[in-house]
């Protein structure tokens, strides 16, 4: 069955109601997070119950702290396919507004866990908080499961063979360090950037590296530079590229952008969606003096790009 996103918590039907759910943000759907679906999943296959994942829109620190720089992982979009790769049958995708950060955290395992979601099991990360004030713990979730009669899990830490947390915060960082590999290790699968294909200078075209747009948007903003790349079409398929990331300083300054050459592709993409997943951090953001120095770096970065995502070619 598709995977069916809910975005709400009051007056559910009864089908859905009842699941064994993961609480969490559940940015990125990293290893960390896999881990405390699997334990929601080990519950609802017990319990015979749909499986769920609780997430909130818009995430509580974009609420808190509007002002703060872009930092998510993942659209909507890429969190419900990753979700819906995990066998998860409902996503949860809860309004956090003032009313629910109002919540204490007795009040909100009362009033959205039980009588909204009705839950029937709940699994969370070993570091969960939530309620006004992130007062709510994984002990306290324990008790008031006793109380209102869900059971719960609590997932450990999960860490890679040198030690390092799976977390987003330690995705954020390599990312923005120029370590895409990093972060695809934290991850499960690499990094990549979703959007709209926008129309742009069109200079590349005119050079001979036509390039698909996309805007960074909300996303958190990697490393400023060139990255071989993989980009998945609407159609299902993958083609190999090299992209730049940033500003555009020899051509014109721009808002951060993903400009990406996908190799042997001539097809139009405006107006379309498509996921360019970050493979390699070539080289930093420069600035040329002439356009004959871009285009003689350009190629290098191609082959560069060629040997990682393209070998053979």
């Amino acid at each position: 069955m598709p995977l069916k996103t809910v975005h709400a918590w009051k007056n559910l039907p009864p089908e859905a109601r009842g699941a064994s759910v993961a609480l969490g943000n559940f940015d990125g759907v990293h290893r960390g997070h896999q881990q405390v679906i699997a334990q929601a999943a080990k519950a609802a296959l017990t319990g015979k119950t749909p499986l769920g994942v609780i997430s909130f829109d818009p995430h509580p620190r974009r609420l808190f702290r509007p002002s703060e720089p872009a930092f998510k992982l993942m659209t909507q979009a890429q969190q419900a396919r990753a979700l819906a790769g995990l066998g998860v049958d409902t996503f949860y995708l809860l309004p956090f507004d003032f009313e629910m950060a109002s919540y204490g955290d007795r009040e909100f395992v009362e009033k959205v866990l039980v009588e909204g979601l009705g839950v029937t099991h709940v699994a969370a990360g070993f570091d969960i908080s939530f309620g006004r004030g992130r007062s709510g713990s994984p002990d306290l979730l324990r008790t008031y499961g006793e109380e209102y009669g869900f059971s719960v899990s609590i997932a450990e830490p999960v860490a890679g063979a040198g030690g390092e947390k799976f977390s987003s915060t330690a995705v954020r960082d390599a990312l923005r360090a120029g370590r895409p590999e990093q972060a695809a290790a934290i991850l499960g699968r690499p990094f990549a950037i979703e959007g709209v294909v926008r129309r742009g200078q069109q200079l590349g075209r005119q050079l001979g590296f036509p390039t698909a747009n996309v805007e960074v948007e909300d996303y958190v903003v990697p490393k400023l530079g060139v990255y071989a790349t993989r980009t998945r079409l609407p159609d299902g398929r993958e083609v190999p590229g090299v992209a730049n990331l940033g500003n555009n300083p020899t051509t014109g300054l721009v808002e951060t952008r993903l400009e990406t050459w996908l190799f042997d592709f001539d097809e139009d993409l405006y107006g379309q969606i498509i996921e360019t997943q970050l493979i390699a951090f070539l080289r930093p953001e420069l600035k040329f003096d002439s356009l004959e120095l871009m285009i003689d770096q350009i190629r290098r970065d191609e082959q560069a790009a060629r040997a990682i995502v393209a070998p053979g070619f």
